[in-house]
């Protein structure tokens, strides 16, 4: 059965045996219908691998939309955030796009990892970090996955690119799935352009948490029966990082759980 499955099982049973419960105690979030304060059940210091050389770590407990993970400009899960035009400021790809001087020339983020990976493989500093400080005023939220740090190995096959996501917050029910798929599709992305296997996702997460009306929600998908992992593969004459599409993802016997319509938000 799905590895992601089973961590994402183990992961929230955890938080709601052992966590954290901030019920009566002071918290920013309030939930978008009624305004009132959300409350969450907490964990501290969540540290999840994914290898995708055995299996790609989608949920099968309920579908996760692999093609937004891939594009997630035409998804729509910022919009609680988003201003009257759909922003959502100087946050997440802005900041990655935004262009500095690197020995003389003008890059960006993206572009320094991709470029490193290239001329120094084994380079200790090949990372983004969209928290920037002098940003966060004029973004809508403050990153919660915020750094993606990439690292490459050896084995008999070629080189192995791996990568640690930080994260500093994660809403297991609403975020999860979408994160931990968004990454590991930009893990094999990047691995593919430079002619390395994708290897191991390392999910660091500073504070997993449930909200209090997403509990019976998690409770019912511990119960749900466990499927195979799909296969997704990207097309293999894409090239250039720029150049990926949604109709480059592919995904083949995706079996799942029915869809949570609705779950609550909280902003």
């Amino acid at each position: 059965m799905s590895y992601a499955d089973k961590l994402f099982k183990e992961t929230c049973r955890d938080i709601l045996q052992n966590g954290t419960d901030t019920r009566g105690e002071k918290v920013r979030p309030r939930w978008e219908d009624t305004g009132e304060y959300a409350y969450t059940i907490k964990r501290f210091g969540v540290v999840n691998r994914y290898d995708l050389r055995k299996e790609f770590p989608a949920l099968t407990l309920r579908r996760i939309a692999l093609k937004s993970a891939i594009h997630d400009l035409n998804s729509h899960i910022w919009d609680e955030w988003a201003d009257e035009n759909g922003s959502i400021g100087t946050c997440y790809g802005d900041v990655v796009g935004r262009k500095f001087l690197y020995k003389g020339e003008q890059t960006d983020q993206m572009d320094y990892v991709l470029r490193q990976l290239k001329e120094n493989p084994y380079s200790r500093r090949i990372m983004t970090n969209m928290y920037q400080f002098a940003y966060l005023h004029s973004g809508a939220l403050d990153p919660c996955c915020y750094s993606m740090t990439y690292n490459v190995t050896k084995t008999r096959e070629g080189l192995v690119l791996n990568a640690v996501l930080n994260q500093r917050s994660q809403d297991m029910l609403a975020a999860n799935g979408w994160n931990v798929c968004q990454y590991a599709i930009l893990l094999m992305m990047v691995a593919q352009v430079n002619q390395m296997i994708p290897g191991e996702l390392v999910h660091v997460i500073a504070d997993a948490h449930i909200y209090d009306r997403h509990v019976p929600m998690i409770e019912e998908l511990l119960e749900r029966e466990e499927h195979p992992a799909p296969r997704v593969w990207l097309n293999p004459q894409v090239k250039d990082f720029y150049d990926f599409t949604t109709q480059d993802l592919h995904v083949e016997n995706y079996v799942t759980g029915e869809q949570i319509q609705n779950i609550p938000i909280a902003v």
